[in-house]
């Protein structure tokens, strides 16, 4: 069964390049190819390819917005970003416009047609000299939403529920803080209303999920 592709890059020289390569390969089918933004959107809902392969910048409109276009109204199809430059913020827009891969136009002919495969499959793919920034601003994020789900708590809750999350009672932890055990408990009380839970359970479950022990000592 075909892959069927459709080209869109806004230099005639690189379409008929990618063209000429990919034409060569017996179970790939180039249903059409397009210079704008606005062509691809038409010829995708026109020939429904299983993948475009668009370049990211095209003169009518970016293809990051060609892209979320195309993957709103042909869901079945999938989109290749395909880029002359690792720009970090363009990276992580094409993901979030939909698309299931994206490649530098440096990329080997060989690793192209694999790549081109791979999301034929159903498989989701980043160029390997991207990767590395991908998990970067992956591990940045998650960062950021540990911080954030502490956000309203103040450094001496902070404390309390660490050892909540360790399982110590209200009287351990008031021999720990140098703080009355009543006290301790009202601190408990507020940290389970700020967090919108119920019970020390959840509070435990709550401090270790979003990894708090990790945050404090980064501090």
């Amino acid at each position: 069964m075909s892959l069927r592709l459709l080209i869109v890059d806004d230099h005639e020289v690189v379409r008929i390049g990618l063209r000429t390569l990919l034409a060569r390969v017996p179970d790939f089918e180039i249903v059409d190819e397009a210079s704008t933004a606005h062509a691809a959107i038409a010829k995708t809902l026109q020939h429904r390819p299983d993948v475009v392969l668009l370049d990211i910048r095209l003169p009518d409109q970016s293809g990051i917005q060609a892209c979320r276009a195309i993957v709103a109204q042909s869901p079945q199809t999938r989109v290749v970003m395909l880029t002359s430059y690792a720009e970090d913020d363009m990276l992580f827009d094409a993901i979030a416009a939909g698309a299931s891969g994206y490649v530098l136009k440096q990329i080997g002919s060989d690793a192209l047609i694999e790549a081109l495969r791979a999301v034929g499959r159903g498989e989701s793919l980043v160029d390997p000299a991207l990767m590395s920034k991908v998990l970067a601003r992956v591990r940045d994020l998650a960062r950021r939403d540990d911080a954030n789900a502490f956000a309203k708590l103040n450094e001496q809750e902070m404390k309390i529920l660490a050892h909540v999350a360790e399982g110590k009672t209200n009287h351990e932890i008031a021999a720990l803080v140098f703080l009355s055990e009543k006290t301790v408990r009202n601190y408990v009380s507020n940290i389970l209303a700020k967090l919108g839970l119920s019970t020390r359970a959840q509070a435990a479950t709550y401090a270790t999920t979003h990894r708090l022990h990790d945050f404090m000592h980064a501090e």
